[in-house]
């Protein structure tokens, strides 16, 4: 058996590392010893903060789950790590698994992806992320040309912003309340704003600000027979929007992302796995390091988490280190 300890949120804004036991690994499994996993922000503070609807109890389980929401739960799904047991062609090699923060975890073959070359692990924790990014732009359809706001300038809005300036004569501008942002969105190659100086009659916007001001600005920015894409999630907060007036003469669409299913328009062709796979390929790319700003020691995670998921923090992506 081996001795592990996994991080658990266990009450409304308590955090505790427990431990916990591991067998070796079965044939289809390996043993992965954590390096870092990230920490994701929206999510993880509705966790944290006991605020997952009953509604979706099931729906917001992540792999390797243990506990019930709300509470106690060992929740999280971005853990990097080097395989150190298992068949032959994994050991001493670096994965990506969709798997709560814990330092030594037994995971099936088939959930580990192994990093590709010359992908660092610090960075390699923002392939969740990267892989949601990816469905937005899939699921915005976005084209050659287009004008294209992103209102919120978190991790997942200044990825999104990235692959949507990779696409050819795209105007790309990034909207935040963080004047700091504007530097990290130019490295993404977009234009910055602050809300009041959004640009109007966009092509395509998409929300990821997950507040009802920045969905609204969404609305007032779109052209006519503009797609509006929330990418958001409001847990168990209710929002109002005008839907008559405007929204209903520019006759705009109103579009939900969600990465547990792969876009329409590419579910034919891409698995779970293949999309992934292209997430962490896609962050081979050094720019992306400007996107983890915070790095917190495992042992210290009980007492320093609370605060990083604080809804006043600055901080892009905080990793753990293992």
């Amino acid at each position: 058996m081996l001795d592990s300890e996994a991080l658990w949120y266990m009450a409304t804004g308590r955090v505790e590392c427990r431990p916990t036991k591991l067998p070796s690994p079965v044939a289809g499994e390996v043993t992965v010893r954590a390096l870092y996993s990230g920490i994701s922000r929206g999510t993880e503070r509705l966790v944290l903060n006991g605020r997952v609807p009953k509604s979706e109890y099931r729906r917001m389980r992540c792999p390797m789950q243990e506990g019930e929401f709300p509470f106690p739960v060992k929740y999280g799904y971005a853990l990097v790590g080097t395989v150190t047991d298992g068949a032959p062609e994994w050991r001493n090699r670096n994965v990506f698994v969709l798997h709560p923060h814990q330092r030594i975890a037994n995971v099936p073959e088939t959930f580990a992806q192994l990093l590709p070359e010359g992908l660092p692990p610090k960075r390699a924790c923002l392939a969740a992320n990267m892989e949601t990014a990816l469905n937005v732009t899939w699921d915005a359809e976005l084209k050659a040309g287009q004008k294209i706001l992103i209102i919120g300038g978190g991790v997942l809005g200044l990825l999104t912003a990235a692959l949507a300036a990779a696409i050819p004569k795209t105007t790309v501008t990034v909207v935040d309340v963080l004047e700091s942002r504007a530097e990290i969105a130019r490295k993404m190659g977009a234009s910055f704003a602050l809300p009041p100086a959004a640009p109007m009659g966009q092509d395509v916007v998409i929300h990821t600000s997950a507040t009802e001001e920045g969905l609204l600005r969404a609305l007032e920015c779109a052209a006519f027979e503009a797609k509006v894409v929330e990418a958001s999630w409001f847990g168990e907060r209710k929002i109002a929007l005008p839907l008559g007036a405007a929204f209903h003469a520019q006759r705009l669409q109103l579009i939900s992302s969600q990465v547990g299913a792969v876009a329409p328009t590419h579910r034919a062709d891409w698995t779970h796995a293949r999309r992934l796979s292209r997430a962490l390929e896609l962050l081979r790319d050094e720019k992306f390091d400007a996107l983890v700003t915070g790095e917190i020691p495992f042992d210290e995670a009980p007492r320093r988490l609370p605060a990083v998921l604080g809804g006043d923090s600055s901080d892009l992506m905080t990793v753990l280190r293992y």
